[in-house]
């Protein structure tokens, strides 16, 4: 893969061009930035900017004036290719606070491992319905050990109104859900997205993870998306790589917290 070239092919696809990404946003331009501002439990933020030294501190000022009037905290999502070359600092200076750095890595949908792998006892289950994705946030939370109820309502939502832009899955156990994931299918673009990949403890280290990112890549390619895209956690990205993912550029959530508020 030409990394340079698909980076750009993403950037212009899934951040200049983005859609709404759930029942109930909207993207928007505003001047050198793209937008998305959506319901409380969805992700609103910063999707694409095209700053320079000059431009930045204004343009930053507007997007917290644009949210704080929506009664929305939100997230900058800022690439390690962005510009100007102090744009963290100035998103700190504003009053931002950073995530934890991940990397955005890419593969071919075809070129990723079709095993799936898994152990046995175990089946992957596609969710459909409210049960499935109690068990999706259920599985979450133990995972991560933090409050997963918005990924549930955005979900629901998703399925309810525009079911073919989204795929979850479940890894389950001798009847109990041990592991869950999604898949983003955006319209009229080359990447479908990869998220969730949360195991219970007692479950990890035994392929999982990996059989569900196959899975998912199954779909993905049936539905005719060829790239695979993800934004990968340290712990993950050895993963990742040895399944043939590569490296395109850094993705740090820079987050401004508002007090939001329900429409």
């Amino acid at each position: 893969m030409d990394l340079t070239a698909l980076r750009t092919r993403y950037d212009r696809q899934l951040r200049l061009g983005a859609r709404p990404d759930g029942p109930g946003a909207r993207v928007e331009r505003d001047g050198l930035v793209v937008r998305q501002t959506g319901p409380a439990h969805g992700w609103n933020g910063v999707l694409w900017s095209g700053l320079g030294p000059y431009d930045a501190d204004a343009a930053i000022a507007a997007q917290i004036r644009h949210f704080r009037a929506a009664g929305r905290s939100f997230e900058w999502k800022l690439y390690g290719h962005d510009g100007p070359a102090d744009l963290a600092a100035r998103l700190l200076a504003a009053g931002f606070t950073p995530d934890e750095e991940e990397t955005l890595m890419v593969a071919e949908a075809t070129a990723l491992p079709a095993h799936e792998g898994l152990p046995d006892g175990v089946e992957i289950r596609p969710v459909t319905d409210e049960t499935g994705v109690r068990a999706v946030v259920e599985v979450h939370e133990r995972a991560f050990g933090t409050d997963s109820s918005h990924i549930g309502r955005r979900l629901l939502d998703q399925l309810a109104e525009a079911p073919g832009t989204v795929a979850a899955v479940l890894a389950v156990a001798h009847g109990e859900p041990v592991s869950a994931a999604r898949l983003d299918l955006p319209p009229d673009t080359d990447f479908a997205g990869l998220y969730g990949g949360g195991t219970v403890e007692a479950w990890r280290g035994r392929g999982l993870y990996r059989a569900l990112v196959a899975h998912r890549a199954r779909i993905a390619a049936d539905r005719g998306y060829r790239y695979l895209q993800v934004d990968a956690a340290p712990t993950s990205r050895p993963i990742l790589a040895r399944l043939g993912f590569a490296e395109l550029t850094t993705t740090t959530p820079y987050v401004y917290a508002i007090e939001d508020r329900e429409d």
